[in-house]
């Protein structure tokens, strides 16, 4: 049974990540939704208003959970029996990011792989950084945010 883990700070969930999801969980038996506490990041949304918009736009996919964790990817892909770690890239940045993070991620355990899945060219510009700007200066969101969440993420963004 092949199973991947999908980690990231999710603050919030945008239609990207969501895209990712729903590819992975095509490719995988079973696909989990790490929301991973970073120390580093200050988020927008707790970790449980997090989780809550991940369940809710991934209900009606069967293979894909729904974690937290707080500590280091490589040792919950290896608690949860995952062979592969799922990251999305948009654009050359995230590749040099994400290929500092996948060497390191082998450095501590190579018997886990890191897939990087390009994003489709409509949402290659959006991550939750950007979202949360749009919607802070009264920008529409409404193409970047799963609609089971819009309101949810709406309500803390506008002020």
């Amino acid at each position: 049974m092949s199973k991947a883990i999908y980690p990231g700070t999710f603050d919030p969930i945008t239609e990207g990540h969501v895209d990712v999801i729903r590819r992975a969980a095509k490719t995988f038996d079973e696909v989990y939704v790490a929301v991973m506490q970073n120390k580093t990041k200050v988020c927008t949304y707790t970790l449980e208003e997090r989780l809550k918009f991940i369940r809710k736009c991934t209900r009606n996919i069967k293979n894909v959970h729904v974690v937290s964790d707080d500590g280091l990817t490589v040792d919950l892909a290896k608690k949860l029996g995952c062979s592969v770690i799922i990251r999305g890239i948009r654009a050359v940045t995230d590749y040099e990011y994400e290929l500092a993070q996948a060497t390191a991620n082998m450095m501590l355990n190579d018997k886990v792989e890191t897939y990087l899945m390009v994003a489709k060219p409509e949402l290659s510009f959006i991550s939750s950084s950007i979202v949360k700007e749009m919607a802070y200066f009264g920008g529409d969101i409404t193409k970047y945010i799963p609609k089971v969440i819009y309101d949810d993420v709406i309500k803390k963004l506008k002020h």
